[in-house]
């Protein structure tokens, strides 16, 4: 167990459940400022109250960023998957306010404004607290609170991405402060903004190279400025301002080591890995364990997880990992990457999606490799395809799909394969969201899936800020202010761990190697290096790409004003100053 695991994982265990479900919590009438801080870990424990929900928070954005987009689907698969349309709404963006679809938007709603209200009630119990009352340093104390202002800040900058139109809650006791009705989305930038730009003062700094356990699960200088990276990059979407100068200036602060050291990591898959609490790449993970949470896998049942990463696996493929006890239960198959290939075996001519043949477009790519569990603690590959094969009492067996049992093997495609052998294309030629089978798509594991045999199971935190993608803005900067050598080195510097060093030539971007860099293959590039990282929805509207696009199963929308995500209905009813987005 890491050290600062036990700090934020042990406020989990008081607070997880009812955090992440009681919309109106309040301080319960017996335990007040007056009676509950009696020592330095009462404030300790109060001060990370906010974190363990905001990782809750991470499933239910998955499936608003990537379902979204080009990139991940879920089909339906013979009976399972179709949720009355659900998910064809979301890839094919014909969601509003009233559809089963609202329910995830109520999560992310919800999930960003009790996080909110949350660290609010920090900061006003901080601030009415004495420090030399606990032995607490002035300087740690200041940093407590500015943990949960950057905490809050991350909350806003997800409410501002997702329904833009929000309002403005900055205090738990001082309601004056408060607005029922949305503010302007440049307010709500503005406030961001500044409060990053505050904490970064405040906030403590990352020691050293090989020190990052000891803050692991706590904002740092760098993860702060990451967040404003974040900020400035999508500006031009947020409020119509071109803030790339300012993206690029804190990108390269943290890159230069400004606000700490870190470095890449020198394989592509120790950043997801069982100990990359100690990998420099991080910039802010939420610390994860099985034996506490790990939401990015899923909570046990009924805790009211979307299951993420423990579901981008083929249905029962727990035979495939060696995971058949797991306390996570039967992986199922709710998530793929999208098609490559039409039923006629023909490449798809739209420029959008297909991310598998864009990985292929780097053919010796590492993480094209067959995902297997190689033992003590290790893994090789990212995408899970074709026929799987395991071991039962001495004899060599297959996974099978559900219901009809026929032997899968998963292609790069979207149909009616059933039990076809490879080399076989079905007759019926439609294929759409509403027309898949379990072997339709190929899955993939970010994360390691290692078996119960292994003791580090389970044991990867959650990667929500890591250097490649302050890299990646800053050479976003570069390549829009025309500088792509510049840009081209900066990808570079990532992409080298991706392929062997005999290949550099030909897949590095020139001038040092032969690859073409421009536009579209900076949009590319995103989505390979964070395939499944959250992100995707983002990147295409910055692009000008996600409402115009077109990909697999999905046409040009009439309009854009799928980039802001309906209000809940639930949500408007409760507080009626509220405005619904445009057009819904």
């Amino acid at each position: 167990m890491k050290p600062f695991k036990h700090i934020i994982l042990g406020v989990a265990s008081a607070i997880a459940m009812a955090g992440c479900t009681d919309l109106t919590e309040s301080p319960r009438s017996s335990i007040t400022t007056s009676n509950y801080y009696n020592t330095a870990d009462d404030v300790y424990r109060i001060a990370y109250r906010a974190f363990e929900h905001g990782f809750w928070t991470v499933a239910h954005r998955f499936t608003i960023q990537e379902l979204t987009a080009d990139q991940i689907i879920t089909p339906k698969r013979g009976t399972w998957y179709d949720n009355g349309g659900t998910y064809r709404q979301l890839h094919q963006h014909q969601y509003g306010p009233d559809i089963d679809f609202s329910a995830k938007v109520n999560y992310c709603w919800s999930g960003c404004f009790q996080g909110i209200g949350e660290c609010n009630y920090v900061i006003d119990e901080l601030n009415s607290l004495n420090p030399d009352n606990f032995g607490i340093p002035a300087v740690e104390f200041d940093n407590l609170k500015a943990q949960n202002r950057a905490m809050r800040a991350w909350f806003y900058l997800q409410a501002l991405d997702v329904f833009r139109n929000v309002p403005m809650v900055v205090s738990f006791y001082d309601q004056s402060q408060n607005t029922l009705s949305q503010v302007p989305p440049k307010q709500t930038f503005e406030f961001i903004e500044k409060e990053l730009i505050a904490c970064l003062g405040l906030i403590e700094k990352k020691e050293s190279l090989g020190s990052q356990a000891r803050i692991e699960g706590r904002w740092t200088s760098a993860s702060v400025a990451a967040l404003l990276v974040r900020l400035y990059l999508n500006a031009e979407v947020y409020i119509g301002e071109d803030r790339f100068a300012d993206c690029a200036k804190y990108a390269r602060a943290i890159i230069d080591g400004e606000y700490g050291p870190y470095e890449i990591a020198d394989r592509w898959d120790a950043i997801f890995d069982w100990d990359n609490d100690t990998c420099d790449e991080m910039i802010f993970g939420f610390p994860a364990t099985l034996g506490y949470t790990h939401w990015h896998f899923g909570g046990p049942s009924g805790e009211g997880s979307e299951d993420t990463y423990w579901n981008t696996v083929p249905y029962n493929s727990n035979l495939y990992f060696g995971d058949i006890k797991s306390r996570r239960g039967i992986h199922s198959c709710k998530f793929s990457a999208a098609p490559s290939y039409d039923l006629y075996g023909n490449l798809y001519t739209h420029k959008l999606g297909m991310p598998i043949e864009k990985f292929r477009r780097y053919p010796s790519d590492y993480r094209l490799k067959l995902y297997r569990n190689l033992g003590n603690s290790t893994r090789e590959g990212m995408f899970i395809y074709g026929s799987l094969e395991y071991t039962e009492n001495g004899e060599t067996k297959y996974l099978t799909a559900p219901e009809q049992g026929y032997k899968l093997y998963i292609r790069d495609a979207v149909g009616q394969f059933n039990g076809l052998t490879p080399d076989s294309w079905p007759s019926d030629k439609r294929s759409n969201i509403e027309n898949g089978d379990f072997n339709s798509g190929w899955h993939f594991a970010k994360y390691p899936l290692y078996g119960d045999n292994d003791p580090h199971q389970l044991e990867s935190d959650f990667v929500e800020i890591r250097l490649p993608e302050v890299i990646y803005s800053l050479a976003e900067c570069e390549l829009r202010a025309g500088h792509t050598e510049t840009a081209a080195k900066l990808l570079n510097d990532v992409r080298r761990r991706n392929y062997p060093a005999e290949d550099w030539p030909d897949v590095l971007y020139a001038p040092e190697g032969k690859a073409k860099l421009d536009m579209d293959e900076m949009l590319d590039e995103w989505g390979r290096e964070f395939f499944a990282e959250c992100r995707r929805r983002i990147d295409l509207i910055r692009f000008g790409k996600f409402s115009s696009g077109v990909w697999w199963d999905k046409t040009a929308d009439p309009d854009n004003h799928y980039e802001i995500m309906p209000i809940p209905v639930d949500v408007i009813n409760l507080n009626h100053q509220l405005v619904q987005n445009p057009h819904y």
